[in-house]
Formats: C-alpha cells, structure tokens, sequence
C-alpha cells in the first residue's frame, strides 16, 4: 500500500514567506490600483462623505456646496499652473530643433532678424533666418509637426497640403534654403524679397482643411 507524504505545515515565517512570494507574482501588481485610482476614490469618498447625513449636518448645506465649490476650482487653479506649462516645455523641445539648426526664437523675432540681415545686404542669412520663420509660424499655429530633423522639402511638401496654391512657391523657397545652406550658392535680393513675400502670404491666408 502507497503511503502518502504527511502534509507540510509551515512554521509563523515560512507562511509570511509564503504570502510574500504569492503576492508578488506580476498577476497581484497588475490588480493593484493605481494612484490615480486611489485618489479618485479618495475624491469621490470626500463628496460622498460630504453630502452624507452626518457630513451635511456636521457643515450645513450651504457651508458643504462652498466646499465642494472650493475644491473644484482648486482643481481647475492646478490645472491651469502645473498643466500648462508642462505642456509647453514640452513642445518647445520637440520644435527647439529646426531646419538643423537648435533655435527656440519666436517667427517674430525670426523675421525681425532677418529683415536686419537684409538690410546690411547679408543675403545668404536673411534667406535661412526667413525661411525658418516661415517653418516656426505654421509650428506656431499648428499646421505642422515637423520630426526632428525635417528637411526644408519635407517642410515646404508639409506646407503644401494646407497651402495648395503656395506649393510653387513653397518648393522655391525650400531650395533656396538649401542652395544656400548646404550648397554655399550666394543668396540674391530677388530670392530673399521671394521667400518673404511667400511668408507674408501664408501669414495672411486661411489654410485649407485637410481631409483624410
């Protein structure tokens, strides 16, 4: 006859071992609440207790709707301080490089240097700073998100799908920038006086949908 193993019991530590190990299996860290869990519970158990029996006798009505108002509007407040800005931030690192170049000015101050530029006959900036301006003020409004690393064509081709009547003179542009970026080509009034009047024509035009 097969004789069967008595059953192991385990001392007081063994078995607080035991449950140690059981509860820290990925299974029972996936089931833990979050903390955004907790404290959305912690938030509804705080109005719950509030408009309760015992909370809305404890303050009064009225004192519990101030309350609540109170904590609503701290909410909206914290919102407005630590939501925001973090937003921000975080779009001016994802757009600080552009066209290859790490330049966090405004399309304002972009043009306004390149209008300087122009004035001293200095061509060959005037037409990159212009361009880039062109770039920052369609980041600016939203109309584009370039990957870091975007080229002026990736750009200018970007452009032309909420600009269709300015491809043309997108395309010009972009290779303007590059004939004098990269291929050392001389920048000339005529190509600088083109870019700006493309980026003052964007400025004032109402992009097309784009349909999907």
């Amino acid at each position: 006859m097969q004789r069967l193993d008595a059953p192991l019991i385990p001392d007081g530590d063994e078995a607080r071992e035991w449950a140690e190990n059981e509860l820290a299996k990925p299974q029972y860290a996936e089931a833990r609440p979050t903390f955004f869990d907790e404290m959305s519970r912690a938030i509804a158990q705080f109005f719950a207790d509030l408009f309760s029996g015992d909370g809305g006798n404890a303050l009064g009505p009225l004192a519990a709707i101030m309350v609540a108002a109170l904590v609503v509007i701290g909410l909206i407040v914290a919102l407005i301080v630590w939501g925001r800005p973090r937003r921000s931030f975080a779009r001016a690192g994802e757009t600080a490089d552009l066209l290859g170049s790490t330049d966090t000015r405004t399309a304002a101050q972009l043009r306004t240097e390149a209008e300087r530029q122009a004035r001293g006959g200095d061509w060959d900036a005037a037409i990159v700073l212009r361009y880039r301006a062109i770039a920052r003020g369609l980041v600016e409004r939203d109309l584009l998100t370039p990957a870091p690393g975007a080229t002026a064509q990736t750009l200018a081709r970007e452009a032309s799908a909420v600009f269709p009547v300015e491809h043309a003179a997108l395309q010009s542009a972009a290779a303007s920038f590059d004939d004098v970026r990269y291929l050392r080509h001389p920048g000339t009034a005529d190509r600088y006086r083109a870019i700006a009047d493309t980026d003052e024509r964007l400025r004032a035009t109402r992009p097309e949908l784009v349909h999907t």
